[in-house]
């Protein structure tokens, strides 16, 4: 009886776990690479498809000259202030 025990015993322990966790053990890190790559391709796509559609953050739209414009051109200020602002702003620009 004795022996009939430790034989099971033997036999429950030998397969793919017995030794730990085996190859199971790359997955974990192949997931969290994978799971980055696909999260900096898709914030990446997002990024680049705001920045070329015009929706990207203000400093990316053209700056202020380009605000200037799009204010005169929607009527917001009249030629004679929008030239003087114009001037403003290009005399103020820092030398690159």
């Amino acid at each position: 009886m004795l022996a009939s025990l430790t034989t099971a015993a033997a036999v429950a322990h030998v397969g793919p776990w017995a030794a730990g966790w085996g190859w199971m053990f790359f997955l974990i890190p192949l997931f969290w690479i994978l799971f980055f790559v696909l999260l900096f391709t898709f914030l990446g796509r997002r990024w680049r498809r705001a920045a070329w559609s015009g929706d990207g953050p203000p400093w990316a739209r053209g700056g202020a000259e380009h605000t200037l414009a799009e204010r005169f051109a929607q009527g917001d200020i009249d030629e004679q202030e929008y030239r003087a602002r114009l001037e403003v702003l290009r005399a103020n620009r820092p030398n690159a």
